[in-house]
C-alpha cells in the first residue's frame, strides 16, 4: 500500500519525500559492489510507493498482498493511516488493517494457497533459504535469506507466476497481487526471531486459530522441536 501521489509520464508514483528518504539511506549504507550490480542488486531504491535494501546474503522480511485487500468502497477504514508520518508506525497499522481480512480474501482457497506456497518452496536452497512464512487469506508474510539472486527479482518471480496461475483456478482476469511489497531487513539475531515468531503467529493474532501449528499454511508446519525449519 502506498501513499497517494502525483503519477509520472512512466506510470510510476512521483514521490519527492520518498526519493529523499532512499537518497539519505545510501549515504550511510554501504554500496553493493559492481558485481552484485551486474546481478541486479540495487541497494537502497525505490519504485514509486516503497523503500527497499537489496543486497547480497540479507535477511528479508516481504509482505506482500492481494490487489483488493484495501477496498476503494471501505477507503475511510484505512484513509487515514497513509498520513501516518512514521514509517514503521504506518506499517504496522496497515499490517493491523490487513488482518481484518477485507476483500475476497482468495488465499483461503485451498488450491490457490497450496499454489502461492509450492512457489514458496520451489527455489529454496537454489536462490534462497527460506526461514518462515504464513499465507493469511489476504497477505503473505514470508522470512528469507537472498544468495544471487537479488529480492527484487526473487518477489516479482512468486507474484508474477501465482497471479497468473491463480487467476486461471479462479477463472477471472485482471490484478491479483497489489503494486510493490513491503520489505524489512533483519539488523540481527534478536530482529530475526522475533520477527519470525510473529509470522507464525500472526494467524493466532488474527484470531483465525489458537495455535500456530493448526493453520495450514505456515512454515510451523516443518518445525521440529528445536524450532528449527526441515525441509
Amino acid at each position: 500500500m502506498a501513499r497517494p501521489s502525483k503519477t509520472s509520464s512512466s506510470n510510476r508514483p512521483y514521490d519527492p519525500g520518498l526519493r529523499e528518504l532512499v537518497s539519505g539511506k545510501r549515504q550511510w549504507s554501504a554500496p553493493v559492489g559492481i558485481e552484485a550490480a551486474r546481478k541486479g542488486f540495487r541497494g537502497w531504491h525505490e519504485r514509486g510507493y516503497l523503500p527497499h535494501r537489496d543486497q547480497p546474503g540479507l535477511t528479508q522480511f516481504v509482505t506482500f498482498h492481494l490487489a483488493d485487500s484495501f477496498p476503494a468502497s471501505l477507503r475511510s477504514e484505512w484513509e487515514v493511516m497513509l498520513a501516518v508520518e512514521d514509517d514503521v508506525e504506518r506499517h504496522r497499522q496497515l499490517e493491523k488493517y490487513l488482518d481484518k481480512g477485507r476483500g475476497e480474501c482468495y488465499l483461503h482457497r485451498k488450491d490457490v494457497a497450496r499454489l502461492v506456497e509450492d512457489s514458496l518452496l520451489f527455489r529454496h536452497q537454489t536462490d534462497y533459504e527460506l526461514l518462515a512464512w504464513v499465507l493469511m487469506p489476504n497477505h503473505v508474510h514470508v522470512m528469507f535469506t537472498t544468495g544471487e539472486t537479488p529480492m527484487s527479482t526473487i518477489v516479482e518471480n512468486w507474484k508474477k507466476f501465482t497471479a497468473h496461475e491463480a487467476n486461471k483456478l479462479l477463472r477471472r482476469q485482471g490484478k491479483f497481487w497489489a503494486d510493490d511489497y513491503w520489505d524489512t531487513y533483519m539488523r540481527d539475531g534478536e530482529h530475526t526471531l522475533k520477527t519470525r515468531r510473529y509470522i507464525v503467529n500472526n494467524p493466532v493474532k488474527a484470531h483465525l486459530v489458537r495455535k500456530p501449528e493448526k493453520w495450514a499454511w505456515s512454515s510451523s508446519r516443518f518445525r521440529d522441536k528445536n524450532f528449527d525449519l526441515c525441509l
